[in-house]
């Protein structure tokens, strides 16, 4: 499974760093965690990114 983050921030017409401002983690972690460049991803990251970016889980991961 992928996230789908960046498609759906292009979509929003947001940025990496806008969603980046709800996330406690370094930026480092965050920019690999959405460039899918992480082998796990907590299930709390997420419920936050659906939460932010209005989304369901199925609309994030694929």
């Amino acid at each position: 499974m992928k996230l789908h983050v960046l498609e759906i921030l292009k979509q929003q017409n947001k940025t990496k760093y806008w969603l980046y401002q709800y996330v406690d983690m370094s930026y480092q972690n965050f920019d690999k965690m959405i460039k899918n460049k992480t082998k796990s991803i907590k299930y709390k990251y997420i419920e936050l990114f659906c939460e932010v970016l209005n989304c369901q889980p199925n609309d994030l991961l694929y």
